[in-house]
Order: structure tokens, then sequence, then C-alpha cells
């Protein structure tokens, strides 16, 4: 069994590397021990969106005497909603497996290790061993929930995302240990279809990744939904031995207990880099990571690495691109590195968040003279028609270049209107070209030209 190029594992990196190595005439084998897409289609990325939409329409349902409907009470029937969850992945794991045939790509069915002259060794679920071999080898082994020592995950009362899609009953009460973006969602979901959920953040905001006026904003709304957040605050213990969990937090004030009926664990995930051979081969790593160049190339010809085993940002859409620059370059082709500060990141709580590039703290800090447009969507006539108002669009510009140096939206859809910042970057669009760009009208993303229009001073209708 040879192949110009094997893939392990077929997650957002492995499945685009795969696809397109067979595109450009590679015969490609990849090696998967469990669904075809890997985690963010089937138990990631795919599936929280459509739990996230389940949780929409019944919030919706809550508010549709404020458009003029008048309809019966309703109620959220927590196994439908999982049921169409894992119908949807099941769907979009199936779309994979359509387009690895399409492609003639193979798939070996196990767990790959890497052995040295550019050989894996895959064994299948009976323990039997098959040997293939290929003259390019990429890992793509994604990631799994971090655990730390004082929230040891049990699967029952304390749970990884993994387990949180798959209840079989909703919770009453949750804590839900960590704020970044699995977290966030996890705990907007869970708050908007009736359980009372406490969100516990160690640094001092919530997504702290993202601008602060935006994590203010998406505090706000997290509270006026009825959820207890809190911030600034150490998880000391977990006691999971009694009927409900007790959680001891630290806080300015002093010890606190919590109790409820499961904790989610939220806290970052680990890299999926351990028995896979590395050691074997020789592949260096660093930090849980694996070394690679601009390429992806490790420091043993023939092997690459790419997506969340590599220090990049553990995102999907990073992973694709990982996958597509290293096939494209064994390809030959003339490539360019990844920008990874062009980079979008997206939350999908309600409001949603979208950003790019340096937030205003860090392009202060970065010794930048800025300039910073700021719309919000109360100013906005989609938003007020569509009674989603709000949140705000803002923009951060290098004053003495023009160089559009980041963008931060909270509001309905910006997941959606994230992309025209990303492309104006990347083409180094001017924040005069932006304004004389039409938008149309009415939209959301028109607060886009609006933003920049307020940075330069030009904003009309504000």
């Amino acid at each position: 069994m040879n192949y110009d190029i094997i893939v392990v594992g077929s997650g957002p990196g492995g499945y685009v590397a795969a696809i397109r190595a067979a595109q450009l005439g590679f015969k490609v084998g990849v090696v998967e021990r469990a669904e075809l897409g890997g985690i963010c289609l089937n138990w990631g990325c795919i599936p929280t969106k459509a739990l996230l939409k389940s949780a929409s329409v019944f919030q919706y349902f809550q508010h549709t005497a404020e458009y003029g409907i008048i309809a019966g009470e309703a109620t959220p029937d927590f196994g439908a909603i999982i049921k169409r969850s894992r119908s949807v992945a099941e769907s979009m794991s199936k779309g994979i497996q359509f387009l690895f045939k399409k492609n003639n790509i193979e798939i070996i069915s196990g767990s790959g290790k890497l052995i040295p002259g550019k050989k894996v060794a895959v064994t299948d679920a009976g323990g039997m061993i098959t040997t293939i071999e290929a003259d390019h080898i990429i890992l793509a082994t994604g990631a799994r929930s971090r655990e730390i020592p004082i929230l040891r995950q049990d699967g029952k009362k304390i749970i990884g995302y993994r387990e949180a899609m798959t209840l079989p009953d909703q919770p009453k009460t949750m804590v839900v240990v960590g704020s970044g973006a699995i977290g966030s969602e996890f705990a907007w979901f869970y708050q908007s279809i009736g359980t009372k959920v406490t969100l516990i953040e160690v640094l001092p905001n919530i997504v702290p990744v993202e601008d602060e006026e935006v994590s203010k904003t998406l505090e706000r709304s997290f509270k006026k939904a009825g959820m207890r957040v809190m911030t600034g605050i150490s998880v000391e213990s977990a006691d999971t031995s009694g009927e409900h969990c007790k959680v001891t937090v630290k806080t300015k004030k002093g010890e606190e207990i919590i109790e409820c009926d499961i904790v989610l664990s939220a806290v970052g995930v680990n890299a999926n880099i351990e028995g896979i051979g590395l050691e074997e081969t020789g592949i260096v790593t660093e930090r849980g990571k694996v070394v690679t160049d601009d390429f992806y190339r490790t420091n043993i010809e023939g092997y690459y690495a790419i997506g969340d085993i590599v220090k990049s940002p553990a995102l999907a859409h990073v992973a694709s691109h990982e996958g597509i620059i290293c096939v494209e370059k064994i390809a030959g082709k003339n490539v360019e590195p990844l920008d990874y500060g062009n980079i979008p990141g997206c939350t999908y709580t309600h409001p949603e968040i979208a950003s790019v590039g340096m937030t205003e703290k860090a392009a202060i800090e970065a010794g930048h003279e800025i300039k910073v447009g700021k719309f919000p969507f109360t100013a906005s006539g989609k938003a007020t028609a569509s009674g989603s108002r709000e949140g705000f669009v803002k923009v951060i510009f290098d004053a003495k270049s023009g160089k559009w140096l980041g963008a931060h939206l909270i509001g309905e859809n910006v997941t959606e209107m994230i992309a025209e910042v990303v492309v104006a970057r990347k083409l180094e669009t001017t924040g005069k070209g932006i304004i004389e760009a039409v938008h149309p009208h009415p939209t959301m993303s028109e607060a886009i030209m609006e933003a920049v229009a307020q940075a330069y001073g030009e904003c009309v209708h504000l």
C-alpha cells in the first residue's frame, strides 16, 4: 500500500489537505480512527452550531409579541435538540465520504503511528496492524479537551465539550469553567434553553482574547439573560461525591461553594501528539506542539504537521489553509506563508462576536498612533427593523500609514460580516477605499463602512 501522500487525521486540516493533494494529481491515503471530518464536523464546530440554532429559534419564540405575532408557549425538547445536532454532524461526515470517493482518496481505518522511513503503522479496531508508506506524510491529528488536576473529567458530573453535546438529560444547573469560544457558546446555549448557568473566568474579562469593549458588552448581555458571570475568579476544587457537584471558588471576599448538576470544563485543548510515533521518527516538539517551518515541514524530511498540533490558532479555517499550503508546496507551486496576523475569529453566542487583527489595547502597546471608529447597531436601520440593535462595529487604523490594524464586531450575524475586513486587509485596502465602496442599504454590513467613516470623521449617521 504505497501512496504519494498519506494524511493522518481527517479533520478540517486533514481532509482539505487530502482533497487538494488529489486535485494536484497525487495518490492519497487518509488514516482515520473515528468519524470522517474529525472533531470539527462531528464534535465541534458543526454540531455546536446546530445546538445554538435550536436555542436561537427557541429565543425567537420568547419574543414573538415584539414582532406583532401571538404564538403559543414554546418548550425546548432537549432530546430532540440533541438528536438534530447529531443528525447534522452525521450528514456533514457523509459529505466528506462523498468528496473522498469523488477524488479517489483511499480511507485506511484505524490509529496511525509513524515509523522511520516514511511509513505509518495502522492498527484497526480488531488489533490488526497494516503498514503503509508514502513519499510525504502529513500529520493532522487535532486536539482534545484539556484537563486540569482540579477538574478531572468523569464524563458524568465533570464533562468536556464532547459530553456537553450528548447529555441524556438537560441539567437544571451548570457551572462552566472557562469563557473562551467553547465555554461561552455552551454557557449561552444552556442558559437560553432554561438551565441556570454560572460562567467562571480566571482572567478579568470573559472571551479574554477579544477587545475589552466587546468582552464587556457580551458580559452585560449574558447577565441580562440571567446568567451569573464571575471574572477574576479561580476554581479551587470540585467535589462530585454527593448528589450534586460542589465547586469551590476563590473570590476577593473569600471562598464560595457553588452547587450544580454539571460542571463543564472549557479551559482549552491539548494537541494529540502522544503515541503517534514522533519520538521514534525523531520529530521535534516544543511545549506540546510539533515544530515546523512556514510550509509545515518538520525537522525530518518527508514528514509534515498542520492544524491544532502546530503552533498556530486552533481554528478549523486555519487548519484548512495550512493543509492547502502544505500540499501545494509539496507540489512545487509558488506559495506564500500564511499571514497569522489576518486570521478571523468567531464566537457564536448571542450576540455573536467576530474579530481580526489587533485590539485597541494591543495596537497602543505596539506603539501605534491610532484612529478608532465605532458604529453602534442602535444607529442601523436594518438592526432596528430586525429587532437586533445590540452591539457595534469597531475599527482601528494606524493614523500615520492608514494601515487597517484590526476590527471587532459584536451583534447579530457579525460572523458573516468579518470576511469583508479580512479581504480588505489582505488587499491592503485603505479606509478611504472602504468609505467609497457602495454598501447596500439597509444591511448590517454597511455598519463596517459607517465605522470606517467615523474613524476618519466622515460618518453621516452618527
